[in-house]
């Protein structure tokens, strides 16, 4: 978790310990648990251990049981939307490495967003400041006044389909599994796949029965069925595959760390004393030649590059997910880039960049 020890040191001795391997006999004497998603937190890690409170650094919180939590009167938090830019940027980065789907999606092309929570309401923002359409499927925000909401069978049919839905098993809209033998075969030929959200809304067995009779749909997985452990077949089928670090910017980590921090502090009744400090901007100067999907392309590599998340990843396998994960590199966000030369840059070019999320323009 980015910053802990520098954040949280004021109110306490901060220990730093592997979370995929977390046993319930390391709280003995704890007062309080920050987690991220490798974490399950649930009765067994829990057992009689009088926490004061619980934390996920994580938009999602599929690996947290809640009620376990509620049945011992410990109070939780997590970090919503802290690290939906950094998402963005994965799936930006994404269709802007996959041939010419930028250009058709820029030239009137459709993306299907599933899931419109923050990462999806961010990518749809996005997309628009960008004059890329979208059809949105969320069942669980009928009626919500937001932008027309489409059935999974119709934003299936995008050429880009990427999912951001939250990972749920309870009626009447259970996410576990949406993606399976009964619907694959809406997805167009040519048409890429994107999962940034969990590994559980496709139901990989199906997935790759599927592939073998549609050679020409691109998968792009960041995320996958039992991680760490993750079917090598499927990647070796990906286009670009990578160890669930779409949300892994720097940027990001903080904002999630200091979320986490104000809600403890509210939780104990203590001051909150440390308070988020301004992240450096990243200066870039840009290509006056340079506009639509070639600025975009040349932007994003200046952030981040998705091939070499799949170099390493493609390097690494079998064994190496968790490894990649604790030790990955420090990556900026589009939003962290100070553009140093707007005033050569034509007004197309600039509106390109305040789409983007730029800055100084």
């Amino acid at each position: 978790m980015c910053a802990v020890e520098d954040i949280f040191s004021s109110l306490g001795e901060v220990e730093l310990v592997e979370g995929r391997g977390l046993r319930s006999e390391q709280l003995e004497g704890v007062d309080v648990l920050l987690v991220r998603s490798v974490t399950r937190v649930d009765d067994e890690l829990l057992a009689d251990h009088p926490l004061r409170f619980v934390g996920s650094a994580t938009s999602g919180i599929d690996h947290v049981d809640t009620q376990a939590l509620a049945r011992r009167d410990i109070p939780f938090a997590y970090a919503p939307g802290a690290n939906a830019d950094s998402v963005v940027d994965y799936v930006i980065s994404a269709i802007a490495n996959c041939s010419d789907m930028l250009e058709q999606l820029l030239a009137g092309a459709e993306v299907g967003i599933v899931g419109y929570g923050h990462v999806g309401r961010r990518l749809g923002e996005r997309l628009q400041a960008l004059h890329i359409r979208s059809r949105i499927c969320d069942p669980l925000l009928e009626g919500a006044g937001l932008p027309e909401l489409n059935s999974l069978e119709d934003v299936l049919t995008c050429p880009v389909v990427c999912l951001h839905a939250e990972l749920t098993r309870s009626p009447p809209w259970p996410s576990y599994h949406l993606v399976d033998a009964s619907c694959l075969p809406l997805l167009r030929d040519g048409a890429l796949l994107i999962n940034a959200g969990r590994g559980e809304l496709i139901d990989t067995s199906d997935l790759i029965a599927w592939l073998r009779g549609a050679p020409t749909v691109e998968l792009v997985l960041d995320v996958w069925e039992g991680e760490p452990r993750i079917n090598t077949r499927l990647l070796a089928r990906c286009r670009y595959g990578t160890p669930h670090i779409a949300g892994y910017s720097y940027d990001g980590k903080l904002r999630a760390t200091h979320m986490l921090y104000l809600a403890l502090c509210k939780s104990l009744g203590a001051a909150a004393f440390k308070r988020q400090a301004p992240i450096e901007p990243l200066p870039v100067s840009v290509p006056s030649h340079l506009e639509g999907a070639a600025l975009l392309r040349w932007l994003m590599a200046k952030v981040y590059d998705i091939r070499d998340d799949d170099l390493r990843m493609r390097g690494a396998m079998p064994d190496g997910f968790d490894e990649l994960r604790r030790n990955y590199p420090r990556r900026r966000e589009l939003g962290s880039v100070q553009v140093s030369n707007a005033g050569q840059l034509s007004e197309h070019a600039l509106e390109m960049c305040r789409a983007l999320g730029c800055r100084g323009v």
